[in-house]
């Protein structure tokens, strides 16, 4: 695996600790700037609107730019927005602060899973998404914590300055380490309209309505955890980071599980991990009063939500070939619909008087959904195979649909920087 794929995920790690640390700093924030807790949750509901609308906008605008520098723009963007964050002397000036950097987040996403899968061959690409999607693993499990830990002892506004610093360090590898890009000339120079193309294909929607849902399943009842175990198991508030870091520990084994066999088995992958998820999400919801059983199920979740992960990526990137960095921008755009359509719905049941157990069983149904959903994608495969191969077109394997060779550079997407230079035998992929 190419070391800048390993610097893009350290990046998102960066991205991935922001986007989730305001869960462990919400209170004192909300002290601090004179607002309802109900307030300051308004900036996490921001930061995911800003994903779901920046995504797609920033792919479609930074198209024919090099990708390179629109990445270290965007990371340069995501620093400075951390840093208004933690200077930020208002609660408008701090809600202003996260939508822009979830802007920048959500371009870098988008331009930054374009880059990783470009330099690798095409049966590499989930594990070369396992590493992208492990920089969130990694966040939930030592970024997160870590956040809460300094939101405690040294004020909230420690955390975004923690962030700021980790931008840096991802700003100085992507200068360092990350590829120029060759020109693009004739049919390959990027074009809108026909990128665009791809939202005419029915695999793509499925793929993307497949990502929401699973999404949304695991953000029902993450948004709700903290609640969960402290009201309906009768842990101690003290157990809550430990528990948000064991989700975080799953993920992890479960992105590097699913990075090892998701090539091979895109689909089996797919399937195993949403049904497995329904499974254990059920059985929080019925065994959500035992401390013991929340607090294991909560790793299972990790381990199944993130195994489909780099699935679920590749899976868009396959269908989705011609257009890379809108796959990587509407891919964002869909996690985030689902993150945001989860804790709504959750809430809702909440709200009726059900109690936090039933926020499991709404997980557990959106999961059911999203098995549905991947076995009409799977279905819509074959069916297309067949007709490939009917015309000598060939079928594929492992889930997608051969294109007719793997990128060895980066290109397609954003045209080159002017000094840009063909990449070297060292820096192809391997």
């Amino acid at each position: 695996m190419p070391i800048a794929v390993h610097m893009l995920g350290l990046s998102v790690f960066a991205l991935g600790t922001s986007e989730f640390m305001l869960s462990g700093i919400l209170q004192p924030l909300a002290r601090d700037m004179g607002v309802s807790i109900p307030q300051a949750g308004m900036l996490i509901s921001a930061f995911a609107v800003g994903m779901v609308v920046g995504a797609p906008v920033l792919a479609a605008a930074t198209l024919r730019l090099p990708r390179r520098t629109t990445l270290i723009a965007l990371l340069a963007v995501f620093g400075l927005g951390q840093v208004a964050g933690a200077l930020a002397p208002t609660y408008e000036v701090l809600f202003a602060s996260r939508v822009i950097s979830a802007l920048a987040c959500a371009g870098f996403w988008a331009v930054g899973a374009a880059v990783a899968v470009s330099l690798v061959a095409e049966n590499a690409r989930a594990r070369a998404m396992a590493v992208m999607v492990g920089g969130l693993s990694v966040a939930n499990i030592a970024g997160v914590p870590a956040g809460a830990l300094l939101g405690q002892h040294a004020g909230w506004r420690s955390a975004f300055w923690a962030v700021a610093a980790l931008s840096v360090v991802g700003l100085i590898g992507v200068v360092a380490l990350v590829p120029r890009t060759a020109v693009p000339t004739g049919d390959d120079r990027p074009r809108l309209r026909k990128e665009l193309r791809i939202y005419a294909d029915k695999q793509v929607w499925l793929a993307l309505v497949t990502i929401a849902l699973n999404a949304a399943a695991v953000f029902a009842l993450f948004s709700y955890l903290g609640p969960l175990l402290t009201d309906a198991a009768g842990l101690d508030e003290s157990w809550v980071p430990t528990v948000l870091g064991l989700f975080g520990l799953g993920g992890l084994i479960g992105t590097a599980i699913g990075g090892r066999i998701a090539d091979a088995h895109l689909f089996g992958t797919m399937y195993g991990g949403i049904a497995a998820s329904t499974a254990v999400l059920a059985l929080l919801a019925l065994l959500a009063h035992s401390a013991v059983a929340a607090i294991a199920l909560a790793l299972l979740l990790g381990v199944t939500a993130f195994t489909t992960a780099p699935a679920l990526n590749a899976r868009m990137f396959n269908v989705a070939d011609a257009a890379p960095t809108l796959a990587g921008a509407t891919t964002t755009a869909s996690f985030n619909i689902g993150n945001t359509l989860g804790p709504w719905l959750g809430g809702l049941v909440i709200s009726a008087g059900w109690g936090y157990p039933a926020v499991a069983w709404v997980g557990a149904a959106l999961a059911a959904a999203g098995v549905v959903a991947t076995a009409v994608a799977s279905r819509v495969h074959r069916a297309r195979g067949a007709r490939e191969a009917g015309t000598g077109a060939g079928a594929g394997t492992g889930g997608s649909v051969p294109v007719p060779h793997a990128p060895s550079r980066v290109v397609a997407s954003h045209t080159p920087d002017a000094e840009a230079q063909p990449l070297s035998p060292a820096d192809a992929p391997r």
